[in-house]
């Protein structure tokens, strides 16, 4: 993707409170850009949007909203319903551009949070405003869960043999520079984006060797069997039909079951296998960086 120079634009964005949104709220106002950050209540009335809209004359939406369980109902309500009136309100306003932060995992949709991005997804495309899409790999975030449990000595924790899945993590600043290189830039107009940190892509197994040798600890494994999601969501899809609280956990351990075999990694159209050579690179905050930060404040 071409690099942008954009004039200072007139943002609202949504989801500003996030981990995304703060970096790209960061980046707007670095930028020069006039930013309304819109709290996740202002989302339920699309006709105040557009007023909104209309009264700070908007000319760039930036979506950075995402259900926070992936829940079937916090999907449908969130992923799809909260951007549905977004966007409605960006089109009632005469909105230049709409900005989508959605998720590389989409094109393997198995779990109600990737229908409910896809569905709309599909919604944007057809709406007629100038849209980007953008489909992030796996973020810093989501791969630091165990740099406490590491430093305390305890063995990293891996899926199978920890080679089952790849991903190229990129940084929360990295992206949202990338997001905000999409404005007043025609070639990000009209497209889905997948984007991914530098690479080369990184196993779970690497990501635990990288983050043992940081911490100055031996390496240590405990392998756990992916099929444990798979007996937690049959037991628990038993429960389903009669409670919400069993077909909720059941969705949990599908989550978990997908992320635990799943790469983060563009799928290659040709052989419908994950590649790390279709996935593009950008920026140049590395994993190893953000545990070198991360294992300094422990």
């Amino acid at each position: 993707m071409t690099k942008a120079h954009p004039s200072p634009r007139r943002v609202a964005l949504a989801g500003a409170s996030g981990t995304i949104g703060s970096a790209v709220l960061r980046r707007l106002q670095a930028e020069g850009h006039h930013v309304a950050a819109l709290p996740r209540g202002a989302l339920a009335d699309a006709d105040g949007l557009a007023d909104g809209f209309r009264d700070d004359r908007i000319e760039v939406v930036i979506s950075c909203i995402a259900s926070r369980s992936g829940a079937p109902d916090d999907a449908l309500a969130v992923d799809y319903g909260a951007n549905a009136r977004l966007l409605e309100a960006a089109l009632a306003a005469g909105v230049e551009h709409f900005i989508l932060l959605s998720a590389i995992c989409v094109q393997k949709p198995r779990l109600a949070f990737q229908h409910a991005k896809l569905r709309f997804e599909a919604e944007l495309a057809a709406s007629g405003i100038g849209y980007t899409i953008i489909r992030p790999t796996a973020f810093f975030k989501s791969l630091s869960g165990q740099v406490k449990r590491v430093s305390a000595g305890k063995p990293f924790l891996i899926f199978g043999d920890g080679e089952l899945t790849r991903c190229k993590p990129i940084s929360d600043d990295d992206l949202a520079r990338f997001m905000c290189q999409c404005i007043d830039n025609p070639g990000a107009m009209g497209k889905v984006l997948p984007v991914g940190g530098p690479g080369p892509a990184i196993s779970l197994r690497e990501q635990g060797e990288l983050l043992c040798r940081l911490a100055g600890k031996e390496p240590r494994f405990r392998s756990v069997s992916p099929a444990m999601f798979t007996l937690a969501e049959k037991v628990l899809t038993l429960g389903a039909g009669v409670s919400g609280w069993f077909a909720e956990k059941a969705e949990y351990a599908r989550i978990a079951r997908y992320y635990a075999t799943e790469s983060m990694l563009v799928l290659d159209p040709d052989t419908g296998e994950y590649s790390a050579e279709h996935t593009p690179e950008f920026g140049s905050e590395t994993l190893e960086s953000h545990y070198r930060r991360l294992l300094a404040g422990v």
